[in-house]
């Protein structure tokens, strides 16, 4: 199965590691050293709003972050 994460984009929902909301996770000195690094080594795609939340994920030896303009709770409706 896939997950939809808007823009048209959708995500294997096997790959996914975690579903984080930015507001409450970007607090955080590290995750916000994650995503930093993250940035820097080409493994984020982003959306074309402001992102209220990443998805992270890792198939075939890839790990990718998603930002995404959709809250957590729709995409955890979506996964359901």
């Amino acid at each position: 199965m896939y997950l939809s994460i808007g823009n048209d984009m959708a995500v294997r929902d096997s790959s996914i590691i975690g579903i984080f909301d930015m507001d409450n996770t970007t607090t955080s000195k590290r995750t916000r050293l994650f995503l930093e690094k993250a940035e820097r080594d080409g493994e984020v795609v982003p959306c074309d709003d402001l992102p209220k939340s990443f998805i992270l994920t890792a198939e075939y030896g890839l790990d990718r972050v998603y930002l995404t303009n959709l809250s957590t709770a729709t995409l955890e409706k979506r996964l359901k």
